[in-house]
Parts: C-alpha cells; structure tokens; sequence
C-alpha cells in the first residue's frame, strides 16, 4: 500500500481548513470549486470516500509520523538539531 508523503498531506489538510473558513464567511463561488477540489484530493489521496473519514485518516497518518520522529533519539550535545 502507498503511504502519501506527510508533508503533502499536511499542506492539504491546513488549505482544506482555511477554505471552509473562508466558505463559511464569504461562500463565493470560487471559494466553493477550490474546497471541493481540495476535498477531492484530500479523499483520493487517503483513499476514502467522504471528506471527515479522509480528514481522520489524514490526521492518524501525521500523528503516526509525529511518534517515529519523537521516538529517533536525539544526539548528545546538540539540543536536538542535526547537522545536516
């Protein structure tokens, strides 16, 4: 199974949020097209079908992302920063 890049799925997921806001004040008719296109990328890239499952899918795939990345242990003497 393909796992979408979390960093992609994050920028979806801040955009989607900020379109309904801006639908919810204004509802112009582009604002519209552009939440439902987002919410179509947003379910196909989660592989659902509705947009809340696809949002909580979203939201279990950077939570998981999250504990890989707090579980790597942090290098003595850098305060947690990698040189890279």
């Amino acid at each position: 199974m393909l796992v979408p890049d979390p960093k992609v799925v994050r920028r979806l997921l801040t955009r989607y949020a900020s379109l309904r806001i801006a639908d919810a004040e204004r509802g112009d008719p582009a604002t519209t097209r552009e939440l439902e296109d987002v919410s179509y990328t947003l379910c196909v890239m989660m592989g659902t079908t509705g947009i809340r499952d696809a949002v909580a899918k979203a939201d279990t795939l950077l939570l998981g992302v999250g504990r890989t990345a707090s579980a790597v242990p942090e290098p003595a003497g850098r305060g947690g920063l990698l040189a890279v």
